[in-house]
């Protein structure tokens, strides 16, 4: 789970990452973001290996701490 606040607009940020398999063995990275306090907007990719997935999540995660956002 990574925050960042907005000190301009007041309000904070969050940016979600999980790896995670469904009930047929599918693994798939879910990516949730939004305003905190609210549900957030979605999305899901799905991957053959759970090192891909890994390797993936690392990468968003980077990009999101250069934007500015931090672990929470």
């Amino acid at each position: 789970m990574l925050y960042r606040r907005d000190p301009e607009q007041g309000r904070a940020r969050f940016f979600s990452l999980m790896i995670e398999r469904d009930l047929f063995g599918t693994i798939r990275l879910v990516r949730n973001w939004g305003f905190v306090g609210s549900k957030g907007q979605e999305k899901v990719e799905i991957f053959p290996e759970e090192a891909q997935a890994a390797r993936a999540l690392e990468a968003w995660a980077d990009a999101q701490r250069r934007k500015g956002y931090s672990d929470l």
